[in-house]
């Protein structure tokens, strides 16, 4: 599933291409796209027919468009884009030949490009919700990223301070801090040193905070590098892969030598995924099962 990295990418694409532009028509391909909209898939469209879009927004891992009814109008609903595990948001030239797993497409007034979302394992979608203090109401529960300019490390820090569960949990966790996911999460636990599964409750709030600073550090890094792409499911708006894969140090690495120490990278279960750290920076704490 993209990150903040990745999202961030494809919502700076969408604000250069599709800001400003009224939509004449969208077309939906299937009900599955609009399934988070309750109203259904015909209701989506018709009421995003001659709307502007304003701007394109994140928090975190999520991502909307904020449609009004004119340029100048202040909108009251956000278009959330749930790119899943394989949503493209491209933006295309009309007469591109339209590709498999095309699920949705915006054709806008100018009649310039038009904006496709492609989904090949139809886990994503759009959706409508209302917008509270400008963030729709589906997203008003998910924490600031380290990001956003309100963002408060020492907050944070406290929060994960208090939580007993294995400080990888507590990263994933998008009610604590937004926008870390599972190869992030691993690349700053392998430059703090720690193991996912100690404690968050057992290092202290200086250590937290800093890993916390190098999650920061390793998505601003990615995100120079246009995001973290292991296949071809994860593009920008052009089609374009980003190539921070190359830069990883941890996750994937299983294996292969820490750029460390040189021991062997070890890959581990975690959830209903996995972890890659070095078992000689990031000692597993006793209790945790190999």
């Amino acid at each position: 599933m993209p990150e903040l990295p990745e999202v961030e990418v494809v919502r700076r694409g969408l604000a250069d291409h599709v800001s400003g532009r009224t939509i004449e028509t969208l077309a939906l391909s299937g009900h599955r796209v609009a399934r988070r909209h309750e109203p259904g898939p015909r209701d989506l469209e018709d009421r995003l027919a001659g709307r502007t879009i304003t701007g394109a927004h994140r928090r975190g891992k999520y991502l909307w468009l904020s449609p009004a009814d004119g340029p100048e109008a202040v909108p009251d609903e956000g278009l959330i884009v749930h790119l899943g595990m394989s949503g493209q948001m491209l933006v295309t030239d009309g007469d591109d030949p339209v590709v498999k797993h095309t699920h949705a497409r915006v054709r806008f007034v100018d009649e310039g490009s038009e904006l496709r979302f492609v989904d090949q394992r139809t886990f994503g979608g759009l959706a409508l919700a209302e917008l509270v203090d400008g963030v729709p109401s589906s997203v008003a529960h998910i924490a600031l990223d380290p990001f956003d300019p309100d963002y408060d490390r020492e907050a944070v820090v406290r929060d994960v301070k208090r939580r007993r569960s294995g400080i990888k949990r507590v990263l994933l966790n998008q009610t604590v801090v937004s926008g870390i996911g599972n190869i992030y999460a691993d690349e700053a636990l392998w430059r703090a040193g720690v193991h996912g599964e100690r404690p968050a409750n057992e290092l202290t709030k200086p250590a937290i905070g800093r890993l916390l600073d190098h999650a920061r550090d390793v998505m601003a890094q990615a995100l120079a590098r246009g995001g973290t792409s292991f296949d071809a499911l994860y593009v920008n708006v052009n089609g374009a892969s980003g190539y921070f894969d190359r830069s990883l140090s941890a996750y994937g690495q299983e294996g292969r030598p820490c750029p460390r120490c040189g021991a062997t990278m070890r890959r581990e279960q975690f959830m209903n995924r996995s972890s890659t750290s070095c078992p000689r920076c990031q000692v597993r704490p006793r209790f945790a099962r190999a």
